[in-house]
């Protein structure tokens, strides 16, 4: 990709095609960025992510904690419900999910992307109760007795002693929300509105691609998740523990 964005069209297509650029053309980064409202686009997919990470991290955790440290009737029935949810594909539910945004008027605006998110995703939601069960109740119960509740606790309690889950969450989360295509592609409409990646479109139709650019662009688009799983990836590590994350 990387070697693919400095070159010109002329070697690209060159067969035998050649590992590194024997001309670097740096053009072709600028030449992306004024393709089309890079920028803007960026800045789109910045307010879109920010609200998905922000909703798996809050959802997830708080759901998850009810199943780990709350009783009630028909808790493991419900968590086996919850975990089941992993085998229905994505696509199975794309139609009837489209249906229901479309009748009530979400289409052509950012909230099927983002108010999904506030609602809990199975993997999420296993990877934090993990977490969660491994906290000794005995920290639960003096909090109670000092007259705390789930909700304080959950906040004040769990949240600080499984950063490294959340921060894998944040971090999955951020990844997925941020390379999304297909989701933009159904529910936005306006130019405006756009994503780095429908952006990114522009460079391939149907009779050619201008792979220099898409390559550009691409790398572009990338260097964010890579610098974020390098300043976070001691805490990335840590959250895929799923034997609990404190000891002692």
């Amino acid at each position: 990709m990387l070697s693919t964005s400095l070159k010109p069209m002329s070697e690209i297509v060159r067969f035998p095609p050649t590992i590194l650029p024997e001309t670097f053309v740096w053009q072709n980064y600028l030449d992306t960025i004024q393709a089309f409202p890079f920028f803007k686009y960026m800045g789109n997919t910045l307010f879109i992510t920010g609200f998905v990470v922000l909703g798996n991290v809050f959802s997830n955790s708080f759901i998850a904690y009810g199943f780990a440290k709350i009783e009630f009737p028909g808790k493991k029935i419900l968590f086996a419900l919850v975990l089941a949810t992993m085998m229905v594909p994505g696509f199975v539910t794309m139609i009837p999910q489209y249906i229901l945004f479309t009748r009530i008027n979400w289409v052509g605006t950012y909230l099927p992307l983002i108010v999904p998110a506030f609602f809990g995703s199975a993997f999420n939601i296993f990877l934090l109760r993990q977490f969660y069960l491994s906290i000794n109740n005995e920290l639960i119960e003096a909090a109670q007795i000092d007259g705390a509740n789930h909700l304080y606790i959950w906040s004040h309690l769990m949240v600080p002693l499984t950063k490294p889950a959340l921060i894998t969450v944040g971090i999955m989360s951020f990844n997925g929300a941020w390379n999304d295509f297909l989701g933009p592609l159904l529910y936005i409409s306006k130019e405006d509105m756009y994503t780095l990646q429908i952006g990114l479109q522009s460079f391939s139709n149907q009779s050619t691609t201008q792979w220099n650019y898409l390559m550009a662009g691409a790398t572009l688009v990338l260097i964010p998740s890579i610098l974020l799983f390098f300043f976070a990836q001691k805490y990335f590590i840590e959250g895929m523990d799923l034997t609990g994350g404190t000891k002692g």
